[in-house]
């Protein structure tokens, strides 16, 4: 069984104190591919320190977190720029939108979101897209930027049928699917009743969203096998076999 978690920040603090104890977990769990999502500059060396000592499991992103775009945000982004044209990245992520918290930056928030797009798509990379409170605005910008070379993970998707239903139609995008899935009171089983599985791929957003039974603790990339158990009910397969269907799901969008 080879699970994939698409969304996971191993190189936070959160782990420093058992972060080579918790991938060992992870693998001897099945996890053997985790795709990591870049924050902000500071972000970025722990987050290839972590792909350096996992060299063959951990794959990097590189992008401007929404929650991360303040008054200095173009400086943010020609660090992302130089990284991105200088080393090898999986994608161009994560990025979006977050009108959650606050949104005293949101104009900036969207031309941030533009400008990485454009980038990702000058590199043939995918994105992987944060959406809080704002699928609409995020739908508006990637419907309005999309061609041929853009694919990507709407990450933590919990919308409605409606939302599913207009990803799907954007062609070559997944939907992330992570913890929230395991919540008593979560309407997404009865969203993804509706979705065929080829649109779905598995994260954890490690140290965040933790799965039932472990919710209220941090998370950790080994507890996506709560998240594929849980889609083995909703589609009545195999965890074995939701393993392999989103871990080839995930190979089409990051290429490996």
């Amino acid at each position: 069984m080879q699970l994939t978690d698409t969304h996971t920040h191993l190189f936070a603090s959160e782990f420093d104190a058992d972060r080579v104890e918790m991938m060992h977990r992870a693998i001897e769990k099945g996890v053997t591919r985790f795709f990591l999502p870049n924050i902000d500059a500071d972000s970025i060396q722990p987050m290839l320190a972590l792909c350096d000592a996992f060299h063959d499991k951990c794959f990097p992103m590189m992008g401007l977190h929404p929650c991360s775009v303040t008054a200095d945000y173009e400086a943010q982004l020609a660090v992302i720029k130089e990284w991105l044209s200088n080393d090898k990245f999986y994608a161009v992520g994560e990025i979006g939108i977050d009108l959650y918290h606050d949104t005293t930056y949101a104009e900036q928030q969207k031309l941030a979101f533009r400008k990485q797009i454009e980038w990702a798509k000058e590199a043939e990379l995918p994105i992987v897209i944060h959406t809080r409170n704002s699928f609409n605005e995020v739908m508006e910008i990637v419907t309005d930027m999309k061609d041929e070379r853009l694919k990507g993970i709407f990450h933590c998707f919990s919308g409605t049928i409606e939302d599913a239903k207009r990803i799907i139609e954007l062609g070559d995008f997944k939907m992330g699917i992570g913890g929230a899935v395991t919540y008593k009171n979560s309407t997404l089983p009865k969203v993804l009743e509706q979705i065929p599985l080829e649109y779905l791929v598995l994260e954890t957003d490690s140290p965040y969203l933790t799965p039932v039974p472990h919710r209220g603790k941090r998370n950790e990339s080994a507890y996506i096998y709560y998240v594929a158990d849980k889609l083995s009910d909703i589609y009545q397969i195999s965890v074995e076999k939701i393993a392999d269907i989103t871990t080839a799901n995930s190979i089409k969008v990051f290429g490996v």
